[in-house]
């Protein structure tokens, strides 16, 4: 299966410590041509409190592209998610049809996830892409778009900070006009994404202050700030006012939310919903066996259904 990153810059255009909250067992190491043994409790699911839950789901295109996105798209609704997403406008229609939207649509340009709004250089074509795409993802009446720091390639944290806001300032008369957030997402550059420059909680959030806008947050990835900071449910409910969107993902690994890793997806779900959230949470995990794949997407959606 392609990695995000490969996805990700495919689509461009056209589209902690929390274990002792419950979590049973760790998972087993990953390697790259290696599986981990799935825990003997991955079926005790979890109930879905159905129509009651706070959290409106969504999943991530990426991790099932293995998979058309018409059969994707009616599998989401059969299980009672609400959205496909990371997805570029040629793909819209597929997912209407299905009574779905996108709650987080893919970003604008060809840079992917190492050219991002760090590089002054890269905001003459970075902002006529994104007001673009913001017009689309208006025109549908959808509530985000997602964007890239970049990765540091020897530029300090200070600077690039500077550099990202200089360039979003500058995108959100169009992102207030159209009623659109750009959502910047945290990702670990520990392990998935090496140099990464948005890789900690407080850089995103000291952006977000400095371009001082309702129009750009964060993207709060559950499983990569798991990896970079560990005290998830903490800095959800401290800065939750900087955050528009959320992921999840078992750690370690990116498989499956259950008992074969290290989070406790209810405790987080719950503590989310505490805080008053009306977004959406998307399921951003890659399935252990991709013929299984269905199985544990509606497995993820009752764990996370709090």
């Amino acid at each position: 299966m392609p990695t995000r990153r490969q996805f990700v810059r495919r689509g461009a255009e056209v589209g902690g410590a929390l274990a002792g909250l419950g979590a049973v067992g760790a998972s087993e190491a990953c390697a790259s041509n290696g599986a981990p043994q799935r825990s003997a409790l991955e079926s005790a699911v979890i109930p879905a409190r159905g129509s009651a839950s706070a959290i409106k789901q969504s999943v991530c295109r990426w991790c099932f592209n293995d998979m058309p996105l018409d059969e994707l798209a009616a599998n989401a609704k059969r299980i009672g998610l609400h959205s496909v997403e990371l997805i570029g406008p040629a793909d819209f229609p597929t997912i209407k049809q299905h009574g779905l939207m996108c709650a987080m649509v893919s970003q604008a340009g060809p840079g992917g996830i190492p050219r991002g709004w760090n590089r002054v250089d890269n905001h003459s074509w970075l902002i006529p892409a994104y007001e673009e795409r913001i017009d689309l993802v208006a025109k549908e009446k959808w509530p985000n778009v997602i964007c890239f720091s970049g990765n540091r390639a020897g530029l300090g944290d200070d600077e690039g900070l500077e550099n990202c806001a200089k360039g979003l300032k500058q995108l959100m008369p169009a992102a207030e006009k159209a009623g659109v957030t750009v959502c910047m997402e945290l990702l670990n550059s520990k392990v998935n994404h090496p140099d990464y420059q948005c890789d900690h909680t407080a850089w995103g959030v000291k952006l977000v202050e400095k371009v001082g806008s309702e129009r750009f947050k964060l993207l709060y990835d559950i499983y990569h700030m798991q990896i970079m900071e560990g005290d998830v449910i903490h800095t959800i409910r401290d800065n939750h006012r900087h955050i528009a969107h959320y992921h999840t993902a078992g750690v370690p690994g990116r498989h499956e939310i259950d008992e074969s890793q290290e989070l406790f997806y209810p405790a987080v779900m719950k503590a989310i919903a505490d805080t008053g959230y009306t977004g959406y949470v998307a399921q951003e995990f890659v399935p252990v066996k991709k013929e299984q794949g269905m199985a544990s997407l509606e497995d993820a959606y009752k764990r996370c259904a709090v």
